[in-house]
């Protein structure tokens, strides 16, 4: 089953270093990894993505709670959430493919961020699905390089992962 596992870490060097090295000790893979500063600049969010069952994600969530930098653990999928990923995916338009991948663009609500005469850059933000269905929409020969974030996640409401 597809987990989203939100961390709260001390923003220390070597604390993303342990944090992955559990998993590879625990024989569980990263599928996707974000890491960024909160609002409080001594500590990080780290959203990772993995697959597990019930059993491996709470092996996983006592190991982390055993990490000194770790603040707070919260497993997304077990409540409502939001997750968003972000694409930038760069094609092949010249000709006729200049209107038809601005015309790909505007149904998956992407941005065009970059032009040149022979390529567009085309930005989306949405759920792993949305982005993957627009690589699979587009003529596999247009596209040129593809770089996406890994997915970020929050839950929805009025729950929160800081310190209390």
């Amino acid at each position: 089953m597809r987990r989203i596992i939100a961390v709260l870490i001390e923003n220390e060097a070597g604390a993303l270093s342990r944090v992955t090295g559990l998993f590879a000790q625990r024989n569980y893979n990263i599928d996707s990894l974000t890491v960024s500063r909160t609002e409080d600049e001594t500590l990080s969010r780290m959203t990772i993505e993995t697959i597990a069952d019930d059993a491996g994600v709470e092996q996983i969530t006592k190991h982390l709670n055993k990490i000194v930098e770790v603040v707070k653990v919260d497993d997304l999928s077990e409540h409502r959430h939001l997750v968003r990923e972000i694409m930038l995916v760069k094609v092949r338009a010249e000709g006729l493919a200049r209107a038809e991948m601005k015309r790909m663009a505007d149904i998956f609500r992407g941005q065009i961020v970059d032009v040149t005469t022979s390529t567009f850059t085309i930005q989306l933000v949405g759920a792993d699905d949305k982005l993957s269905s627009f690589i699979e929409a587009i003529d596999p020969n247009l596209v040129l390089e593809v770089a996406r974030s890994g997915v970020t996640g929050i839950a929805r409401g009025t729950r929160t992962l800081r310190i209390k």
